[in-house]
């Protein structure tokens, strides 16, 4: 007997055999076995996701010889005959490659005959949004009135595409895209049956670029089979997907971590001699970045068929919860513009590139010279510029200098925020430095205090990086010792959060007070929304 492949051997032939679209299941079973029936049922969803198997399962239910039920024996000559798809009165409509009006007339003129074998003749359309406007026009009158012996089950993965006339004379279901952990329990099922030895990581490669289809998933699970010679590795299934190993994002986020442009760019390199895809390797770094998210506020949620815990947790002691954020938000803006790049390799680099020179606002150096006035301006609000000169202003100006010198790290009144903004720092040993207060120095040893809420900043490679960067400022060999508390005076991350909050308030009363905004409001009976008002700096 010639081979079959596995997305036809295994379609579900009864509806406990589904995975998934429980909510469709539920509400056809109900009609079934009360006999609440429509004349027009409407399948949408993407591909793979059941929605003609539902249709055909539903078919079977209308027509087996033992009567009308959710539970169609299976044995019977029409039961089995549409399993083959063979039935007589199931006709089953490629919408694609009969768009012309003249095909649905044609299909149509049938309609008033009796079925031939069933108790139903039923109409399976499929990608019914690809028939002409000529097309829907003579199927809407059938379709609205039929003979009670016909009915209609349509499919379509693009409903928007459907004349809302069609709709409204359909009952619609939407099936859903099946999460991975579902299609993971099915691929395994399977593997067992066709005695495929597995690794439960090669499943979850398959079942991720699967994107919610089912028989997406059992067509690659065939792929792998063949590919691997019927013993699927993790490995193996990466090398026939194009995707890369969890290594090497790992080793690509300590990198970014690490704010180590030279290694970011040594990964990249040995990564490209596998030739991957690098779309998937910026999904699989985000998939990593957000366990790593996701550690940080909930450790035990992280799932271990995806990451490995112990180097998650890790990561998560590292990198701060923004650059999680901001890096997550420049993969996925990457993905998307991935295939503008001169080459894929090139955009992949400069995605990472750009997750290493950007940094949340709080992490950003301040000015290291110089006075940097601050005002709150909008194009809304021209004549504001005389009435930022106050508490901002001054909150904003980095001094240059002072009674005790802020450089020297002998004095007891080090000037810590100035001193911060004059470090060679970059990335998590920056945000270490800005969430410490200057203590004091004995001899060499220089002593801080690091707020408690950042206790994650505090780990072995980010002190020395911080110790490296002070010895190289003040030229000297010096000993940090980091303790945590509740620091007595502002850390640089407090004074921006400071300053920053006076910007937005300033701002806000500028707009407030404008005698356009007033006269909008006065005019128009318009609410200012406060939440939009952002302050500008100069």
């Amino acid at each position: 007997m010639s081979y079959q492949a596995m997305a036809r051997t295994w379609r579900p032939r009864t509806f406990p055999e589904l995975v998934g679209q429980e909510h469709v299941v539920k509400a056809l079973v109900h009609a079934l076995d009360e006999e609440r029936l429509h004349h027009a049922y409407l399948f949408t969803g993407t591909r793979g996701v059941g929605k003609t198997t539902i249709a055909r399962i539903f078919a079977k239910c209308l027509n087996c010889e033992a009567g009308v039920s959710s539970t169609p024996c299976g044995e019977c000559s029409a039961c089995r005959e549409i399993d083959e798809g063979r039935f007589v009165d199931l006709l089953e409509v490629d919408a694609a490659s009969r768009t012309k009006v003249d095909d649905t007339r044609e299909l149509l003129d049938n309609v008033q005959y009796a079925p031939a074998r069933g108790r139903f003749k039923v109409y399976l359309i499929d990608e019914v949004h690809m028939l002409s406007n000529h097309s829907f026009n003579a199927l809407l009158k059938t379709l609205e009135e039929p003979p009670p012996h016909v009915k209609f089950l349509l499919a379509t993965t693009d409903p928007q595409k459907l004349p809302v006339t069609v709709l409204s004379r359909c009952l619609q279901f939407n099936l859903k895209r099946l999460p991975v952990n579902l299609i993971r329990e099915r691929l395994q099922e399977v593997a067992a049956s066709e005695k495929l030895e597995t690794e439960l990581a090669a499943l979850e490669q398959i079942a991720r670029a699967a994107d919610g289809s089912v028989r997406d998933a059992l067509s690659l699970l065939d792929q792998a089979a063949a590919y691997c010679d019927g013993k699927l590795s993790e490995t193996e299934v990466r090398s026939m997907l194009g995707t890369i190993d969890r290594a090497h994002a790992t080793r690509l986020l300590q990198a970014l971590a690490s704010a180590d442009a030279a290694a970011v760019l040594a990964e990249v390199s040995q990564l490209d001699e596998m030739v991957p895809d690098y779309v998937a390797a910026l999904d699989e770094l985000a998939l990593l970045i957000q366990q790593v998210a996701l550690a940080q506020v909930a450790g035990e949620a992280i799932d271990a068929a995806v990451v490995d815990p112990a180097q998650v947790h890790e990561l998560a002691q590292v990198i701060s919860a923004e650059d999680l954020q901001l890096f997550y938000q420049i993969a996925l803006i990457g993905k998307r513009d991935l295939n503008l790049a001169p080459s894929l390799r090139t955009g992949f680099e400069m995605v990472l590139l750009r997750m290493l020179t950007f940094r949340p606002a709080e992490a950003a150096p301040l000015p290291r010279q110089g006075p940097v006035p601050a005002r709150a301006a909008s194009a809304a609000a021209p004549a504001a510029s005389g009435k930022g000169s106050g508490a901002a202003d001054a909150a904003t100006t980095v001094p240059v200098a002072s009674a005790v010198d802020p450089t020297d790290p002998g004095s007891s009144d080090v000037d810590w925020v100035e001193l911060v903004a004059n470090l060679d720092l970059g990335g998590a040993a920056r945000q270490l430095a800005s969430h410490c207060m200057f203590t004091s120095r004995q001899g060499r040893v220089v002593e801080l205090t690091l707020e408690q809420g950042q206790s994650h900043l505090r780990t072995d490679a980010l002190q020395e990086k911080l110790r490296k960067a002070l010895c190289k400022h003040f030229a000297e060999d010096l000993r940090l010792q980091i303790s945590l508390g509740r620091p007595q005076a502002e850390t640089p991350a407090q004074r921006r959060q400071r300053q920053a909050l006076e910007l937005q308030r300033e701002a806000v009363a500028t707009i407030k007070g404008d005698p356009n905004v007033l006269a909008m409001e006065q005019a128009f009976g318009a609410t200012l929304d406060e939440d939009s008002i952002k302050p500008v700096k100069h």
